[in-house]
């Protein structure tokens, strides 16, 4: 497997578009060598730097919502790539004119990780203690569980972040736990924060494989076809509906989970406020005729409607406003 910097693939060289820092490149290399097993086919990394990237501001003054995806959507539908990888949670719900989502494989853990000094837990870290993040759901989940603790809006990659706590800067930093397992730095997590308690964004430990609209060389469509997850998509997808609904951006105080048990899709919702002061919480399940995509996707929908309604009756748009009056 290759990696391009340039436009133009081989001959019979399916190209992946990816961002290039070091985690999407770790993830997009994992996805990337299991197309090219399932279609066959050499396979080349094609970088391609986001607004994301090169800016330093907070992502929340960016607006969140597509500043990773954008760029990569635009070199696909320019023909520079045959398929891109999204971490699914920074992809806008709203469905692209010209693109399809192709796959979603199976999801990695979704649960946050707290990366503190000296081993410490979110009940252990001492009072005024410094903790970065980038993400306004985090920083409202830790002023309503700590609100002795002191949030610190940080960028950068993965490293960069842990590197903050281990100069002292920081005394921990949230992140991702996928995002250090396919890092490879599982081990730096000194705790990993319940679903149940501390539910994360939408889509989160899942990755989105994109393509054009237009069904294209059948090779790949099988490879994608092959690595697509029912469970997964049907479980991101009522995520992602959730946000949907309640007109909400990537970067919404909204933490979401939903997981299949038996028979039941269950879908569990909570919109913040911005101080962490005020909570708004909906959960229901559905029941799937089958486990085809098609009645999971069903399920998702249904139960994603009901838990919108609820928050939406319950006032939530007064904490969440829609995104594009924030």
């Amino acid at each position: 497997m290759s990696r391009a910097a340039g436009t133009a693939g081989t001959a019979g060289t399916i190209r992946v578009g990816t961002r290039a820092s070091a985690l999407a490149m770790a993830q997009t290399t994992q996805v990337a060598e299991r197309i090219a097993k399932a279609a066959k086919a050499q396979v080349e990394l094609v970088p391609v730097t986001t607004e994301g990237d090169t800016s330093r501001a907070s992502l929340a003054s960016l607006g969140g919502t597509g500043v990773f995806a954008a760029a990569l959507r635009e070199a696909l539908l320019r023909g520079e790539c045959d398929v891109v990888v999204h971490s699914l949670k920074d992809l806008p719900t709203a469905e692209h004119p010209g693109l399809r989502l192709g796959a979603v494989p199976k999801r990695a853990d979704a649960r946050d990780a707290l990366c503190a000094r000296d081993g410490l837990t979110l009940a252990t870290l001492p009072e005024g203690a410094r903790i970065g993040t980038g993400s306004p759901r985090r920083i409202a989940q830790l002023r309503a569980a700590r609100p002795d603790v002191t949030p610190v809006d940080i960028r950068g990659n993965v490293d960069t972040r842990l590197a903050k706590v281990e100069s002292g800067e920081l005394d921990a930093v949230l992140l991702a736990a996928a995002g250090l397992g396919r890092l490879g730095r599982a081990d730096a997590a000194t705790e990993l924060l319940s679903l149940d308690e501390w539910p994360t964004a939408a889509g989160q430990g899942a990755l989105a494989i994109e393509v054009r609209r237009e069904r294209g060389d059948r090779a790949l469509e099988r490879a994608l076809e092959s690595i697509d997850h029912g469970t997964s998509r049907a479980t991101a997808l009522a995520e992602r509906l959730v946000l949907a609904g309640l007109e909400a951006g990537c970067a919404a105080p909204v933490g979401v989970t939903a997981f299949v048990d038996d028979e039941l899709l269950f879908l569990s919702a909570n919109v913040y406020s911005a101080d962490g002061t005020r909570r708004l919480t909906s959960s229901h399940a559905a029941t799937p005729d089958s486990r085809s995509a098609a009645d999971l996707a069903d399920a998702a929908r249904d139960v994603a409607d009901r838990v919108v309604a609820e928050l939406l009756g319950n006032g939530a748009a007064e904490l969440a406003p829609p995104e594009e009056s924030r």
